[in-house]
């Protein structure tokens, strides 16, 4: 099964870039320039996916994003010409898996929609996408918990964010300051020495789940970053 991702996208030009993108990875893509456009092919299509554009003609990508959550799972990632933190903060608690500033990069994007994908969908990737299998991570936004190995993890809302930043980007090294902003309301209050606390927290609670496998990766005097390949037999 091809992964069929939906773009919500106005602006033509832009539209276009992401379709080629994600159709060279071998997605199924179709589009939609409105919300209501957008939310009329939900109601009659399976999508795994939809890419988000925040400013629409006719409503917000905030209101298509509460709409589609009242009775779907499937990852939103947001795009938007502000990068102000609170629309940043506002994206991710309503529902969002990711959010991406213009102007971007149309292939960082499929790279993320790789990872995503990876992360919280059985459903398997096209040739030339990245394969590899589904992480044994997965991240429900609904429920906001984060499960391991099949088990729910008790984590705190901090360890949560932290957790979901470094899942969202499966090898990717966070700096302190990143995953401050990423897990905390006041990140600028944050203390780095309160993240290698919640990262200290989060390994022993994997580690009650899974012994002897440590899935979130030091890189010293730069950050942290999630496994991006799992040992033989474990993903």
């Amino acid at each position: 099964m091809t992964p069929k991702i939906l773009i919500v996208e106005d602006e033509p030009s832009i539209a276009e870039n992401i379709v080629y993108a994600l159709e060279a990875d071998g997605f199924s893509v179709i589009t939609a320039a409105t919300g209501r456009d957008a939310l009329e092919k939900i109601a009659v299509q399976e999508f795994q996916m939809v890419i988000l554009d925040v400013g629409l003609p006719d409503m917000t990508g905030f209101e298509v994003c509460k709409t589609i959550r009242r009775t779907q799972s499937l990852p939103i990632v947001f795009l938007t010409a502000r990068s102000g933190e609170v629309d940043r903060v506002v994206g991710l608690e309503i529902g969002g898996d990711d959010y991406v500033v213009k102007p971007f990069s149309p292939r960082e994007l499929a790279a993320r929609a790789r990872a995503i994908l990876r992360r919280v969908s059985s459903v398997p990737l096209p040739p030339g996408a990245g394969g590899g299998a589904t992480l044994p991570l997965v991240i429900d936004d609904i429920r906001c918990q984060a499960v391991y190995f099949g088990t729910v993890l008790t984590l705190t809302r901090y360890e949560f964010r932290m957790l979901k930043a470094l899942a969202a980007h499966p090898g990717r090294v966070f700096s302190r300051e990143q995953l401050m902003e990423a897990s905390s309301e006041e990140p600028d209050a944050s203390m780095e020495r309160t993240i290698d606390t919640h990262v200290k927290t989060l390994r022993s609670r994997m580690r009650l789940v899974k012994g002897g496998l440590d899935p979130i990766v030091t890189h010293r005097g730069i950050g942290y970053s999630l496994l991006e390949k799992w040992p033989d037999g474990v993903a």
